[in-house]
């Protein structure tokens, strides 16, 4: 019985609805195991290229920066072109310039390389979120989306893998050139996966795509909540960003440095366990949501996040952080998971791509001065203290709730 209402909603898509929910979470997982190669070798980069905390921070900010301007770029791609030709593109993008970053020999070329890379990491989920939301059932778009997004803890917890594996032996420039693998991907899902009947039917009223600018997703009735999900959307960001890109570092830092002074190996096992959280804070919240409402559910995590990080950046004993780890990666990264579901339900199918571009990724751009801020604010006061930026930043997005309105169960436009 149990089994049966675990997976039930699985069993009641059709095969077209699989095929693109597996290709948008396997590029998802990739997508991860590409971005967060470069702080899980972050201590080994900043020895190797002479790189100080603001400068490795500015670097994950570029990044970001960079992802913001590739979600709206794809967005309006996947809207035009097609969900699966977006997708594709953005996989290839990031898998490219994932690999090119191993040849970084200056800063300046790596930030290069990181720039290109983050404009194929943000189109990846605007088209995929898109190519769910528009193959599965209203009452199960949640538990979908809750999938793809979980994968995002899988790439991060292989790519702690590799890097626990290749780094020692090899070095950071080998664990970059794994990063390459992702593009293969790209062969299937052009094989394989077909576009929404949604968005085919949607092509065809070319006069009405054509009136649709890029402003209609942030006028008129759409005006305050799109303002009101881009800012929660941009603590959020913010946030996770600001704390999770420093982890591996704040883990592997010398003591004198103001880390804990683990080992590459030791580090990566953290790092591997804490993911077990985040893939179950994935899961639930799709399940909870579709359950009990996007809005209620989303509070929660929040506040709770902020509570655990509170908690995490009080400690340095490496057990306790062993322990804390998977209940601040729940909390703190579960919310991702309503999203895709909430800006679905909020816009119709002419401009949903574009309007899921828009507000996750001017979020990003919000966020990209998170890993500086974080870097600049550690290497004055301490990670104790820069950790707290993220807290407050988590009870801030769940202030956002106040003007954003519950959407469970809506049909699609």
């Amino acid at each position: 019985m149990i089994k049966k209402n675990l997976f039930g909603w699985w069993r009641q898509a059709d095969s077209r609805s699989h095929k693109a929910l597996i290709a948008a979470s396997l590029g998802w997982m990739l997508d991860s195991f590409d971005v967060m190669m470069y702080a899980l070798v972050l201590a080994s980069l900043m020895k190797d290229l002479g790189m100080n905390k603001e400068t490795a921070g500015f670097m994950g900010s570029l990044t970001l920066l960079a992802s913001a301007a590739g979600g709206m770029i794809f967005g309006l791609i996947a809207d035009r072109f097609g969900r699966t030709r977006a997708l594709r593109g953005s996989i290839l993008i990031y898998s490219v310039f994932t690999a090119a970053c191993g040849f970084a020999r200056t800063v300046p070329m790596l930030a290069v390389f990181r720039i290109c890379l983050g404009l194929g990491m943000g189109g990846e989920w605007a088209s995929g979120a898109a190519l769910v939301s528009e193959t599965w059932p209203d009452e199960h778009r949640g538990k979908a989306l809750g999938f793809m997004q979980s994968f995002w803890a899988v790439g991060y917890a292989a790519a702690a893998l590799v890097t626990g594996l290749i780094l020692p032996l090899w070095g950071w420039r080998a664990v970059f050139f794994i990063g390459v693998l992702p593009a293969l991907l790209t062969f299937w899902v052009r094989a394989k996966v077909e576009e929404p009947e949604i968005w085919q039917r949607q092509k065809s009223l070319t006069a009405a795509v054509e009136k649709t600018k890029g402003p209609a997703v942030i006028r008129g009735r759409l005006l305050r909540i799109t303002a009101a999900v881009t800012i929660m959307n941009a603590f959020t960001m913010f946030a996770w960003w600001g704390f999770n890109l420093w982890i591996p570092g704040y883990l592997s830092l010398s003591q004198s440095q103001g880390g804990i002074g683990l080992s590459t190996r030791h580090m990566s096992t953290l790092v591997i366990f804490m993911q077990t959280g985040m893939w179950l804070g994935y899961i639930s919240f799709g399940y909870i949501s579709d359950s009990l409402g996007r809005k209620k559910t989303y509070v929660f995590y929040l506040v709770a996040a902020s509570l655990f990080v509170l908690a995490y950046s009080g400690f340095r004993t490496p057990m306790f952080l062993f322990f804390l780890g998977p209940f601040v990666a729940f909390f703190g990264t579960g919310y991702f998971s309503g999203f895709g579901a909430l800006t679905a339900e909020l816009y119709p199918t002419r401009i949903r791509a574009t309007a899921q571009g828009f507000t996750y990724n001017i979020g990003r751009i919000a966020s990209a001065i998170a890993p500086l801020a974080i870097g600049s604010l550690a290497q004055r006061q301490g990670f104790n203290v820069a950790f707290l930026l993220a807290s407050g930043a988590f009870l801030l997005a769940a202030l956002m709730w106040v003007w954003i309105p519950e959407t469970r169960g809506r049909t699609l436009e």
